[in-house]
């Protein structure tokens, strides 16, 4: 058998025969599997979901980074609470502290605007383009290889940017075998409607992250506007109401145990195709490495800002986001361990290698595999350095601006085509957002600290581990550290958004003589980051190349057992389907798969997190749910549990019942599946969703809405 059987080819043949449980699909993958869908339940046509310009996935929309879906006509747009939290926080104060206290706004002039880079983006095209992006790279490796590959995706983005209010990107499957182009209108005017108190959204917090049973209200109503013209737009108040093409209906009907349900969102990554050795390194290094790092910098963080209420709600969002990090890292570690990944993983590619090697051009793609081999060798010698340089730049505030505008500053020197990606002429309204906010999250203090941390870690690195522009800068023992970072703070200016946007605007020139301390740091910094940058562009050039030999063989090789192969995911949307879903992780232990509102009482302590509001006890002990009851419990539910195959970037994802209406909106996996990322175990992977039918109660007796509800075509109660 060759291995050069297409890879759509391949799919369409062996999709049958997947479990309904497993797999996150591309829409236009679903009409293959319109008989797996059909007996799990789904009721509608199959080849409905392969158009994404037709309800209900052109109601679907990535949100923040994460999903989401227009419930209304005027432009209402559903995702979790902690998916909008950076927008409740940018509008949170001392004094008004909406964290808190969530946000309820009146009408539509009393809808607040989110932070300047905060997008919905509605997917309106996808489209096979691999041809284009792999005709300049053939017989290229490394650099070359990836500079080709970055050309052609630059100029294919370019192309289809020319139409405005358009955001495009080329989506990269099967590592490196096949490209799909995306466009998405980037709806850039968005507003809180409504949020609640941070007790309900994030009721349990750190405790119950990824644990089940779950009782939070983890959901946020926001609004997508646009110009009078019906076109993207900068926030200005006479902007009006998106009006989405198609909107989800919020069901009214209970659910049960065994109903049908389907998810569609935007999956940030898996890795379940990765070689044996990368599922080893994850388990055996990298995730240890990334738990101990990311308690540091919490601890860190936490501990310098106890004692200022600005620097706590300044650092909220961070903090939160390093939380989930850490604990989906420690969770993924268990679980992988709890499945053996890693003997399952080596034994199923010893097989794979056992059947290739009786196959047709086995030689040829033996060879590539262990030059991919080599290359993933070479980069777990610097994994650690790595890994704090990576944090340097992302989790800090003033030095990722400084960063920023001098990367800004040198890629403006270049035609935009050549310019980095991130870096382009389409990305300056991004980055000037970025740089408006900085200061409403950034705490001086908090800042050095945190540096002083990670760069403590750096200097004790082995020697050639070390970057030399690094020890210029910081210096090689504690003591210059600090008085290096004291300098360093006490005379930047950068502070201030308006030297900020001044130096976005500057050049190269202007920039070399300034005297502000962040910025001449981040100019001495920036020789090492773009060498570190060549060298990772290198490496990421081979394995593109390289990679698409072990794809293919694994494709095939599945083939051969009847399976089917979906692509990681990689933040494009995907479909997933199962149902509603008990499980028994462990001997003697049950989990049903509803919760109800008798939980929240009884973890309520009155201490966070199982700080439950006085409006919520008193509606609980009321005992008004009305048409929100679920008869079989007599008593409110408030989340349910499924089978659907998610991960990071599936939260606010709309669940659908058989008909497309919405019973659910993912906001969580519980801790026995974070490892899903890395290896799918159906003994053990759930989701956890909202149930509609609490956030109908919610905003119908405990925080009204009925202005919401009346949009929502819902009933009052």
């Amino acid at each position: 058998m060759s291995l050069s059987v297409s890879i759509p080819l391949a799919l369409g043949l062996n999709s049958t025969t997947a479990r309904a449980d497993e797999g996150m699909w591309m829409p236009s993958q679903l009409p293959d599997i319109a008989a797996q869908l059909k007996a799990a339940g789904f009721r509608g046509k199959a080849r409905d979901l392969a158009e994404l310009a037709k309800p209900p996935m052109n109601a679907v929309v990535k949100v923040g980074g994460a999903s989401g879906a227009f419930v209304s006509k005027d432009g209402l747009v559903l995702t979790n609470h902690h998916v909008a939290f950076g927008v409740i926080q940018y509008n949170s104060r001392p004094g008004r502290d909406l964290i808190q206290d969530g946000y309820i706004a009146a009408d539509r002039a009393a809808e607040l605007p989110a932070n300047p880079d905060y997008r919905v983006l509605v997917t309106t095209g996808f489209d096979r383009i691999t041809d284009r992006i792999l005709a300049g790279a053939s017989g290229k490796q490394g650099r070359a290889y990836f500079d080709a590959v970055d050309a052609a995706t630059k100029a294919v983005v370019a192309e289809c940017e020319r139409e405005p209010g358009t955001r495009c990107s080329v989506a990269n499957m099967y590592y490196g075998t096949d490209f799909y182009l995306v466009r998405q209108l980037e709806l850039r005017d968005v507003r809180l409607v409504y949020a609640p108190p941070n007790a309900i959204g994030n009721y349990g917090g750190e405790v119950d992250n990824f644990v089940w049973p779950r009782h939070a209200g983890d959901f946020t109503l926001l609004r997508a506007y646009v110009g009078k013209d019906g076109k993207p737009a900068d926030y200005s108040p006479d902007n009006v109401p998106y009006v989405p093409p198609a909107h989800l209906q919020v069901s009214t009907r209970n659910v049960k145990e065994g109903d049908f349900a389907m998810l569609a969102g935007y999956p940030g990554i898996t890795f379940r195709h990765r070689m044996a050795s990368e599922f080893a390194n994850q388990i055996d290094c990298q995730l240890p490495s990334r738990v101990a790092l990311y308690r540091t910098m919490i601890d860190v963080i936490e501990g310098t800002a106890a004692k200022d209420e600005a620097a706590r709600v300044a650092y909220a969002s961070q903090v939160r986001g390093l939380k989930n990090t850490l604990k989906r890292a420690q969770g993924e570690l268990d679980g992988l361990r709890r499945s053996d990944a890693a003997r399952v993983r080596r034994e199923d590619e010893a097989a794979m290698f056992a059947w290739l090697d009786k196959q047709p051009e086995a030689a040829v793609t033996r060879a590539d595999i262990a030059a991919a081999q080599a290359v993933l060798d070479a980069g777990v010698a610097t994994r650690e350095r790595d890994q704090l340089i990576g944090v340097i730049q992302s989790q800090t505030q003033l030095l990722r601006a400084a960063i920023t505008v001098q990367r800004w500053a040198n890629e403006r020197t270049k035609p935009d085509a050549q310019r980095e990606t991130g870096y382009q002429q389409r990305d300056e309204v991004l980055i000037t957002g970025q740089l408006k906010q900085a200061q409403r999250r950034y705490a001086a203090q908090v800042e050095k600290a945190l540096l002083t941390e990670l760069l403590t870690q750096y200097q004790a690195l082995p020697a050639a581990q070390r970057v030399a522009e690094f020890d210029a800068v910081f210096g090689t023992t504690p003591a210059q550290l600090k008085q290096k970072l004291d300098a360093m703070y006490a005379g930047t200016q950068f502070d201030v958004e308006a030297n900020r946007l001044a130096a976005m605007q500057a050049d190269r020139t202007t920039l070399a003589s300034s005297n502000d301390t962040l910025l001449r740091t981040a100019a001495q910094l920036m020789p090492a980051l773009l060498r570190l940058d060549e060298e990772a562009k290198a490496s990421a050039g081979e394995l593109l190349r390289l990679r698409p030999a072990y794809m293919r063989a694994l494709i095939a090789y599945r083939k051969s057992q009847g399976r089917a192969v979906y692509p990681d995911a990689n933040s494009t949307l995907r479909v997933s389907y199962g149902r509603i879903s008990a499980m028994d992780p462990r001997d003697g232990v049950h989990y049903r798969p509803l919760t109800t509102v008798q939980g929240i009482v009884e973890k309520h302590t009155g201490e966070d997190p199982f700080d439950a509001p006085r409006p919520l006890l008193d509606a609980i002990a009321k005992g008004d749910f009305g048409t929100t009851a679920e008869p079989s419990l007599g008593t409110q539910t408030v989340n349910l549990l499924t089978n659907l195959d998610t991960t990071g970037g599936n939260s606010g994802s709309p669940v659908l019942d058989a008909q497309g209406k919405l019973i659910g909106l993912n906001f969580d996996s519980n801790w026995e599946a974070v490892s899903a990322s890395w290896m799918y175990d159906p003994r053990f992977k759930r989701a956890i969703h909202v149930d509609m039918r609490y956030l109908r109660w919610l905003l119908a007796k405990v925080y009204p809405a009925p202005h919401l509800l009346e949009e929502m075509n819902l009933p009052a109660e």
